[in-house]
């Protein structure tokens, strides 16, 4: 029995060691903004469990909320400064850390959940391997402590388990072919139509918006199952992130089933916090909510309009 933990404790190590060195691999200057991010959002959570006050959640937050800030959104608001006060602040140039958006959210929604009494003190190695574990880093989906961290604790993941590789394989294939046959090659249709933008028949234009909306797709979804199948077959269960989106009956069901585990993160741990459909405020939260969901997706105006377009749809 001890050598059996002993053996599930190297194996935990080892597969943090290999998440680290997978997350440096792009970059190494990448690993110390990730490392710090941890170490912050480590200290917070253990202070909230520790003394419930709501001031650590709030430092949490605001942690977040700035370092996500400057990594993703400086050089756009500088833009926008220059633009409305007739100044020349020049170009941070800083280079957007990989999956900074996934883990920032993930370790968000465990400081609101050490708030609400949802989690333990967890140990220094658990809560390392939650936040780095690799399939999901780089590009989500979006995890949960109270979904991951209980598996790290079973003896059975760290033993080999030929129907969950198997699985895992078939998971990894099907997002591998949507990921480079599919969605690659829709990519290149939707290239050539916006290269010749200028010149195109009303078939020709639809044509390359479809071909975008399915590279999206394919891309995405893709990716989710890969980092599923790849999770799998290390005997790990990550939650799925698409279910058919295209065939929604509604744009309400359309956002249930589109990257589920962001539209989760929106509506747990942003709508209802604002107060979701009470106190007659229910337009402004969906509004708030859906203009974060798109500036979530990249700094830009057009990320800005196409959040807000949601609620006319929704409305």
């Amino acid at each position: 029995m001890i050598a059996k933990k002993i053996g599930s404790i190297y194996a935990k190590y080892f597969l943090i060691l290999a998440s680290v060195a997978f997350y440096s691999y792009w970059d190494i200057r990448n690993l110390p903004i990730l490392l710090v991010s941890i170490a912050v959002n480590f200290f917070v959570g253990r202070r909230i469990v520790e003394t419930k006050k709501k001031a650590w959640l709030i430092t949490g937050i605001a942690f977040n909320l700035l370092f996500l800030a400057y990594y993703k959104y400086a050089d756009f608001f500088l833009d926008n400064a220059n633009a409305l006060l007739d100044t020349s602040f020049p170009h941070l140039d800083i280079v957007l850390p990989l999956g900074i958006s996934f883990f920032t959210f993930t370790q968000t929604a465990y400081l609101v959940d050490a708030y609400k009494g949802e989690t333990t003190a967890y140990s220094k190695s658990d809560y390392l391997l939650f936040v780095t574990i690799f399939p999901h880093l780089i590009a989500g989906p979006i995890i949960y402590h109270k979904d991951m961290i209980p598996q790290f604790s079973e003896e059975s993941r760290y033993k080999f388990n030929f129907d969950n590789f198997a699985k895992g394989v078939t998971w990894f294939v099907i997002g591998l072919f949507k990921k480079v046959v599919i969605a690659d090659w829709m990519s290149n249709v939707a290239n050539l139509v916006f290269e010749h933008s200028e010149h195109l028949s009303i078939l020709e234009a639809w044509g390359g918006s479809l071909a975008y909306t399915l590279q999206l797709y394919f891309d995405f979804s893709g990716y989710s199952e890969m980092a599923v199948g790849i999770a799998l077959m290390l005997n790990y269960n990550l939650p799925i992130n698409f279910n058919a989106p295209y065939k929604a009956c509604s744009i309400i069901d359309f956002w249930r089933r589109w990257h589920i585990t962001l539209s989760a993160f929106l509506k747990n741990y942003l709508y209802i916090p604002l107060g979701g459909n009470r106190n007659g405020h229910h337009m402004r939260n969906i509004m708030l909510t859906m203009l974060l969901g798109g500036l979530w997706h990249g700094a830009g105006w057009t990320f800005v309009i196409w959040g807000d377009s949601w609620m006319l749809y929704l409305y």
